[in-house]
């Protein structure tokens, strides 16, 4: 097993890696929590197991910002923070268990295997690629041809979700759904306005098109055939 320690106490780190090592395992530490998302989010690990308070990232946002970015990996928060609203913030924030310190390594152990056993996630992209164009879920940012594209988070949204239906047409009502979260037509433009907006960045600087519209149907983005 594979399992990534994020936590910033140096004895804690220590005395758990050195737990995991001797039950034939290679645990991975870092000390800050934008390191553990940068790690967690780019390398494969069976467990990530989370402090609640962290530098540079606290745990919850970690935890939140993997889930937000698709990345399946099963949390378990190991932390001092162990009032009943607090387990349940860490596991609305993602995070598949909760242990609070002092703690029986024992116990982590078990809970670490059972994370472990269960049925592997479909493995989830964290940068979407379609012909030049990609977008990065963890840092947030879009690039065609290696040029940076500011997009605002409405826009970005609405971008992630015609790349990952790279090739289907995409219908309005479909947009207002999985972007604006409306299951009925608010009956404005809010759809044709933003794919406007989105194609001047995405497309009209470039030489190729990727974003199409379908006449009477939708919007569909996809390399040219």
């Amino acid at each position: 097993m594979r399992i990534l320690l994020v936590e910033d106490d140096r004895k804690t780190t220590d005395y758990v890696a050195k737990g995991f090592a001797e039950a034939g395992h290679v645990c991975d530490v870092v000390h800050d929590g934008r390191d553990g998302l940068f790690q967690a989010s780019r390398e494969a690990y069976d467990v990530v197991v989370v402090d609640r308070m962290l530098p540079g990232l606290d745990g919850l946002s970690l935890v939140r910002a993997l889930r937000a970015a698709r990345v399946g990996i099963p949390a378990l928060f190991l932390t001092s923070i162990g009032g009943v609203d607090d387990r349940v913030d860490g596991l609305e924030a993602g995070g598949d268990d909760y242990l609070v310190k002092p703690f029986a390594f024992s116990e982590l152990l078990a809970r670490a295997n059972a994370l472990a056993r269960r049925p592997p996630v479909q493995e989830q992209k964290t940068v979407l690629r379609v012909a030049d164009l990609e977008l990065d879920l963890i840092r947030r940012q879009a690039t065609r041809a290696g040029q940076p594209i500011e997009l605002q988070p409405r826009e970005f949204t609405l971008l992630e979700v015609l790349m990952r239906g790279e090739g289907r047409v995409l219908t309005r009502t479909m947009l207002l759904e999985r972007v604006w979260d409306f299951h009925f037509d608010p009956k404005t433009s809010v759809v044709e306005t933003h794919i406007s907006r989105l194609r001047a960045k995405v497309d009209k600087p470039f030489d190729i098109q990727l974003l199409h519209t379908v006449r009477n149907t939708g919007y569909s983005l996809h390399a040219p055939r």
